[in-house]
């Protein structure tokens, strides 16, 4: 994923957005089907480098898409829709590995079948993304008065229409934003979860005294708070103004306490407290939906909100790199101290007045300079 995120960002802030997601979605779904005529780690190491790649740009586009389009105070809303299907398709695709379990015929694997499903979907949804229009300015569902509408409404908040130009000066200017990585930062942080949990959490499950199957069941209820709530949070954002930081350190508790659940309480067969401290970890999706959305949402400039969606997603990759690395077999027996513990000190960073502080002084100080050039004008 890191390998392909800059240089893939790059095609899709110079070329038409649709046809480079489209081209790039469908890739992603025949190396994905690939992944069923694995027989080997090498083979395995190349298929999932190549999935990373393409996969790296789809974050990234979606995240410009919804900035191309809708205002600072909208954008929360509309960000948390595509980013809650991470919690939809949990269990969706639980239900799918759940079934395709259950299989005991057939020339293939059970586990074939289920890649060479979701690649299939995942192409039918590349050639759907070759009808995604460049920009408001070229909108094929809007009309010519709607268009100029759009890119008024986007005047409003100074966040620009979208360029296929890559601006030096905003570049420039979002290396050297302190919101650019102070949002990075957070996501880091809160996306060791996702690298810990979507790898592992059926194993983390089984060793609460469930079979494989249950395991696999016991998926929904995460996956049901991770849907529910990014919904949510993403709803509150556009109702109620300014509230999206408190929301988010609102979110950080129950990761908090769920960690500290599973870690100090009994792992005996069938015990109910781990699962329900693993369950409500799930809150780590609306706080990873609010800080995209806060990302996003204070960066103006078609470059700049690329470098912005291109340093959550390294941030997004950082953190799924890190999250594994925390869950070592040998010290299963004290129930991965390493694991709970690194979370939970992460997630009281992430919830810490004075991180909020400086992204809030930041923004003040935005609107200040904005104001100012304004009147001088």
């Amino acid at each position: 994923m890191l390998t392909g995120l800059y240089p893939l960002t790059f095609l899709l802030q110079r070329f038409n957005m649709g046809r480079v997601l489209g081209i790039v979605v469908i890739i992603w779904g025949f190396v994905a089907m690939l992944t069923a005529t694995v027989t080997s780690w090498q083979g395995l190491f190349a298929q999932r480098f190549f999935l990373g790649f393409v996969e790296s740009i789809i974050p990234t586009g979606f995240m410009c898409i919804v900035s191309g389009y809708y205002t600072q105070e909208e954008q929360a809303l509309r960000q948390s829709w595509w980013f809650s299907s991470t919690g939809g398709w949990t269990i969706i695709g639980g239900a799918l590995n759940y079934g395709f379990a259950q299989i005991t015929g057939g020339a293939l694997k059970r586990w074939q079948y289920i890649y060479l499903l979701a690649g299939a979907l995942t192409v039918l949804f590349g050639l759907v993304c070759f009808w995604i229009p460049n920009s408001a300015v070229d909108a094929w569902f809007l009309t010519e008065e709607e268009r100029v509408v759009a890119v008024e409404r986007l005047r409003k908040g100074q966040t620009g229409v979208r360029c296929q130009m890559v601006k030096r000066v905003q570049l420039r200017e979002a290396m050297l934003d302190v919101t650019v990585w102070l949002v990075a930062l957070m996501m880091a942080g809160a996306y060791t979860v996702n690298g810990a949990v979507s790898g592992f959490g059926p194993l983390i499950v089984s060793t609460f005294g469930y079979t494989t199957l249950d395991s696999i069941l016991l998926q929904f209820p995460l996956g049901g708070i991770v849907l529910i709530f990014i919904l949510l949070t993403g709803y509150l954002s556009s109702r109620i103004p300014n509230i999206r930081l408190i929301l988010l350190i609102t979110c950080c508790f129950p990761v908090i306490a769920g960690c500290a659940m599973i870690w100090k309480s009994t792992w005996s067969r069938r015990a109910p407290t781990p699962v329900a401290g693993y369950t409500i970890i799930g809150f780590f999706g609306p706080v990873v939906s609010l800080i995209i959305s806060i990302g996003m949402a204070n960066v103006a400039g078609a470059t700049k909100k690329s470098f912005m969606a291109g340093t959550i997603f390294v941030a997004y990759c950082v953190g799924n790199i890190v999250g594994p690395q925390l869950i070592k077999t040998q010290t299963l027996k004290r129930h991965y101290p390493e694991l709970w513990l690194g979370l939970i000190i992460w997630y009281a960073l992430i919830s810490s007045p004075t991180l909020f502080s400086s992204i809030s002084q930041e923004a003040d100080s935005r609107i200040k300079a904005t104001a100012s050039s304004s009147s001088s004008l």
